[in-house]
C-alpha cells in the first residue's frame, strides 16, 4: 500500500473533526479591505468559501465597496462628502452606489465563487425584502439602518446548497432605495439568522490592547470598558458596536480578524488558536 496514500488519510482522519465542528452551522463574512483589491486574496477567499461549503457551513458573504464607489463617483464627477465618516448619500449618488455595489462589486465576488467550484447567488438586501430599512439621520440622505429581516430567501439558498453573496442594500417603505453601511448590515443578517458566527474581515489584525497587543479573546463588557477608556477607536468603534449589536440577537460570537492573512476564515473556524479578536456576550 501506498505509505504517502497512508500519511494522507491519517492526516484527514485527524482533520475530520475540525472539519465537521461547524457542519450544519450559518457563518455570516463581511467582506471588505485588502481581499477586495487584489485579485490573488480574491481567488484566496473564494477558496476558503467553497471549502467551508464542501464541509457543510452555511457562509453568507455581505460584502462592502467603498473604494469603488469612490473611484466612480470620481469618473462621474459626482462630489461625495462624509459626516462623522459617513457617507452623506444624496439621489445622484444612490444611483452610482447601488450600481456598483449591486453590478461591478456583486458579481465580481459571486463569479471569484464560482470560479473555484462554487455555487454562488448574487443579490442585494432589496430582493424578497430581505433588508426593510429606515432613513438612519436626513442629514445623511439615503442612509439606511435595517429594521425587518425576510431571511427566507437566505434558508431557501442554503437547502440548494447554495452560497449567497449579499450588496448591502435596502429598501423604505416607498421602495426608496437605501445605503447601508457593511459591517452594520452583515451584523443584521448574523443577528436575524442568528448565526454561530460573525466574522468581520477588515485590514487590521483584531482589537489593540493599550499596549498595542492583539486582544485574542474579549466580552461585551470588555468592549465597553475598552471603548470608553478610549483604547478602542475611531474606525474600530463601529466594528465593535456592529459585534455587541449581533451578540444581543443570538449571534453566538464574533471574530474582527485581518482579510490580508492567507485562509483567514479558515484558521479561525477549522484551528484550536483561531485567528484575530474573538468576542462573545460573557
Amino acid at each position: 500500500m501506498n505509505r504517502d496514500w497512508i500519511a494522507t488519510a491519517r492526516t484527514l482522519s485527524e482533520a475530520l473533526p475540525y472539519l465537521q465542528r461547524y457542519e450544519g452551522a450559518t457563518v455570516v463574512i463581511k467582506l471588505g479591505g485588502h481581499a477586495m483589491g487584489s485579485a490573488d486574496a480574491m481567488d484566496s477567499f473564494a477558496r476558503d468559501i467553497v471549502l467551508m461549503r464542501h464541509v457543510g457551513v452555511n457562509p453568507v458573504i455581505v460584502h462592502g465597496g467603498g473604494p469603488m464607489i469612490n473611484e466612480m463617483l470620481g469618473r462621474l464627477g459626482v462630489k461625495s462628502d462624509f459626516v462623522g465618516g459617513k457617507r452623506v448619500t444624496d439621489a445622484a449618488t444612490v444611483e452610482v452606489v447601488e450600481m456598483v455595489l449591486s453590478g461591478v462589486v456583486n458579481k465580481r465576488v459571486t463569479a471569484a465563487i464560482n470560479r473555484q467550484g462554487g455555487r454562488a447567488v448574487g443579490l442585494s438586501g432589496k430582493d424578497a425584502d430581505l433588508m426593510h430599512c429606515r432613513q438612519t439621520d436626513p442629514s445623511l440622505g439615503f442612509v439606511g439602518t435595517p429594521e425587518r429581516m425576510n431571511t427566507d430567501v437566505l434558508r431557501t439558498l442554503f437547502a440548494a446548497e447554495m452560497i449567497p453573496v449579499i450588496a448591502p442594500l435596502g429598501a423604505g417603505e416607498d421602495g426608496q432605495t437605501y445605503n447601508i453601511n457593511g459591517d452594520t448590515a452583515a451584523g443584521a443578517i448574523a443577528g436575524a439568522l442568528k448565526a454561530r458566527r460573525l466574522l468581520l474581515l477588515t485590514d487590521v489584525d483584531g482589537v489593540r490592547d493599550a499596549a498595542g497587543e492583539v486582544v485574542t479573546e474579549l466580552t461585551s463588557g470588555r468592549i465597553r470598558a475598552m471603548t470608553a477608556e478610549g483604547t478602542i477607536a475611531g474606525g474600530m468603534i463601529p466594528k465593535t458596536e456592529t459585534a455587541l449589536a449581533a451578540l444581543r440577537e443570538g449571534v453566538r460570537a464574533v471574530v474582527i480578524l485581518d482579510g490580508r492573512a492567507p485562509n483567514a476564515c479558515l484558521l479561525e473556524l477549522f484551528t484550536d488558536h483561531g485567528a484575530g479578536s474573538i468576542i462573545r456576550s460573557a
